[in-house]
C-alpha cells in the first residue's frame, strides 16, 4: 500500500509535468516558428584552408593556400591571406601572394587583390623576377596573369613599372600594356 506522503509526491509531480506540459504548448501556435539565424544562407566557412585546383585532364594544377575561405549565396568563394602555387608537374616556378582573392563557380581565373606579389627564382630572362600590383587575374589553365592596374617589376637588377600587364607564366613572356619606365644598370 502507497502512505499517504508517497501519494502526495506523485500527485505533486504529476501535476508539475502536466503543467509544464501545457506551458509549452502555449508556445506553439498554428503559425510557422521563426528560427534564429537564416536558414536559407547555403555555403561553407572554412579556416586554414587550402584548395587544390585541376585541370581539364583532371591533374593538379595549382594549390591555394589561405586563412580562411568563405562561399557566399551566388557562388563566389572569398579567400583572405593567399598564397597560390602551381603544382611541381606544372613548371611554373611562380609563388602568388595576395591580401584576399576570390573564385567564381562560373569562371576559371582567380582575382587576386591587395597587396598582390608574384615571385619566381627562375622568372623572366631566368632571373629573379617580382610582380607587385594592386590586382590581379590568374587564369591558371593557360598559365596567364594580367591587369590593368599599374604594375611594378622587378627582374635581376632592372624595374620597371607600366599600367597594365599580360604575363605568360609558363612561357616567361610578359607583355606591358601603357605608361612604361624604367631602370636598367648595366
Amino acid at each position: 500500500m502507497v502512505n499517504l506522503r508517497t501519494a502526495l509526491v506523485l500527485i505533486g509531480l504529476a501535476a508539475g509535468a502536466l503543467g509544464s506540459w501545457y506551458i509549452a504548448r502555449q508556445g506553439l501556435g498554428d503559425g510557422d516558428v521563426t528560427p534564429s539565424f537564416d536558414t536559407t544562407q547555403q555555403g561553407y566557412y572554412l579556416k586554414s584552408a587550402r584548395i587544390l585546383g585541376t585541370g581539364s585532364n583532371g591533374e593538379l594544377l595549382y594549390e591555394l593556400r589561405a586563412d580562411e575561405a568563405q562561399q557566399k549565396e551566388d557562388n563566389q568563394v572569398f579567400f583572405t591571406n593567399v598564397l597560390l602555387n602551381y603544382s611541381p608537374q606544372s613548371a611554373v616556378p611562380w609563388r602568388v601572394n595576395a591580401d584576399s582573392a576570390v573564385i567564381r563557380q562560373d569562371e576559371e581565373r582567380v582575382l587576386l587583390s591587395g597587396n598582390v606579389r608574384a615571385v619566381s627564382s627562375e622568372g623572366f630572362s631566368g632571373k629573379d623576377t617580382e610582380l607587385r600590383t594592386q590586382y590581379l587575374e590568374i587564369d591558371p589553365e593557360n598559365y596567364l596573369a594580367e591587369t590593368d592596374e599599374r604594375v611594378q617589376i622587378r627582374i635581376g637588377a632592372r624595374s620597371l613599372t607600366a599600367t597594365g600587364m599580360l604575363a605568360s607564366l609558363k612561357e616567361n613572356r610578359l607583355e606591358l600594356k601603357s605608361n612604361v619606365s624604367g631602370k636598367f644598370a648595366p
